[in-house]
């Protein structure tokens, strides 16, 4: 089990990816002036450039649906991506695939009292053998941050 927090009072929009027993697995930061949304994804609760993991944008400025682009460490040249995110904000879903476009995870939302009520937010995610699931987690919760801001 994972848990998110925000960190109050930053300069960007940044939250942390917890383990079951509290400890920092990754920061997720959203960049400024990135007319793609990116964000950048850091080792533990760092945000140093040597820490740097990965990087998710938006595979375009003008979207139906929601389809990320993920540059892992060492893909500079972003000419192609490592994975791609595709989600669908109305039905709550998405469809993590890797280069190859196999998928890897799927997601959808839950809806329950707490959701509905409480707006705490639960998804049901189900990540393929060999897949890092604190990833797959990065990644739904960067999808939930980029359509929430949709509607902001």
């Amino acid at each position: 089990m994972f848990k998110v927090i925000d960190k109050l009072f930053s300069i960007h929009d940044r939250h942390v990816l917890l383990d079951a027993a509290g400890t920092p697995i990754a920061t997720f930061r959203k960049k400024a002036l990135s007319a793609h949304k990116r964000w950048q994804v850091y080792r533990g609760d760092s945000s140093a450039s040597a820490d740097l993991l990965f990087s998710v944008k938006k595979s375009s400025l003008v979207q139906l649906k929601t389809e990320l682009d993920v540059f892992l460490l060492g893909n500079e040249d972003e000419r192609s991506h490592d994975f791609k995110v595709v989600g669908s904000w109305l039905e709550r879903s998405c469809v993590i695939h890797d280069k190859d476009s196999t998928p890897i995870a799927t997601t959808k939302k839950k809806w329950n009292f707490g959701s509905v009520v409480l707006g705490k937010d639960r998804f049901d995610v189900i990540v393929y053998p060999q897949v890092d699931y604190a990833f797959v987690v990065a990644l739904v919760v960067i999808l939930y941050e980029i359509n929430k801001d949709k509607d902001d």
